[in-house]
């Protein structure tokens, strides 16, 4: 069994080579190693291990994709099952719906679809074309990502493709460090349903939106396609690799950054600020209250 200063050591190596931002990766480093060399992580076990470290990470770093998870699932070690934690998502989503919580029709005419992970656009297009056939007569829509808490920006472009005519919207640009190339996402030429147009869209967040829930709120609201309706985000902004460095804990590494084409910038640190800033416990109130005047 590894000690804590050899996964310590793993997770620092793992951010060294893939952190989008390379002279922060060193920053890091050093920060840990002097909190190590304390001996500010003696006696821990793993659980307490990985809060200790991901609070330290944080405080050096204010990155909050940076972290270090204890998982009660055992993990693989052996590098031909390094895939940037992938396929763990893919089952967790299959598990979840792809990630719909739940899709309604309310009072007036409104539809409702609450969304809890943002799946890909290849292995979700049929769950989120499903919701969005249900939806697709309704005379307004209201997204609740307020228990969004990540997913793919491969879906996020194709959630945010139903509320555009074509093929033509430029979304968001994202820098891959590894590679040291940008990816352009844009709005989908084809979908499984069709298109939601010219009708009104509110988005609900609170503050554990987070991620790929926070890539469809902030693209929506940048383009000015959709209110935002709750609470200021988490306001993680970077696409991220898992990596295992000991069965049971997995070092997180912000690998890449978006950048909007209506703000230049993204939702990193700071979070997408609501247009309509309530409780998120009063957000779907709210929403209704502001497509339905007279209710």
């Amino acid at each position: 069994m590894p000690t804590n200063e050899e996964i310590i050591e793993r997770a620092l190596h793992r951010i060294d080579a893939g952190y989008v931002f390379p002279d922060k990766a060193q920053v890091i480093a050093a920060g840990i190693r002097s909190r190590l060399a304390a001996g500010a992580y003696e006696g821990l076990d793993g659980p307490a291990l990985c809060e200790a470290v991901t609070a330290h990470l944080q405080e050096v770093c204010p990155d909050k994709h940076l972290r270090l998870l204890w998982t009660d699932e055992p993990q693989s070690l052996d590098p031909v099952d390094e895939d940037g934690g992938q396929a763990a998502f893919s089952a967790l989503l299959r598990t979840e719906n792809q990630g719909i919580r739940r899709v309604e029709r309310l009072e007036g005419n409104i539809g409702y679809i609450e969304i809890r992970l943002i799946a890909g656009a290849i292995e979700g297009a049929s769950a989120i074309g499903a919701a969005m056939q249900l939806v697709a007569h309704s005379s307004a829509l209201v997204l609740d990502l307020r228990g969004c808490r990540g997913g793919q920006p491969e879906g996020a472009a194709m959630w945010c493709s139903y509320f555009f005519p074509d093929d033509q919207v430029h979304l968001n640009d994202i820098y891959d460090r590894a590679s040291d190339s940008t990816r352009q996402y844009w709005t989908i030429a084809h979908l499984p349903a069709p298109r939601y147009l010219d009708r009104p869209v509110h988005i609900l967040t609170s503050g554990d939106t987070f991620s790929g829930g926070e890539d469809v709120a902030y693209t929506l609201q940048a383009q000015g396609r959709a209110v935002v309706v709750g609470e200021t985000t988490r306001g993680g902004a970077h696409p991220t690799a898992r990596h295992a460095v000991d069965e049971h804990m997995l070092v997180t590494v912000p690998t890449a950054r978006t950048i909007n084409t209506v703000t230049g910038g993204n939702w990193e640190g700071v979070g997408v600020v609501p247009d309509i800033a309530v409780p998120a416990q009063q957000a779907l109130e709210t929403a209704l209250k502001a497509v339905q005047p007279g209710v």
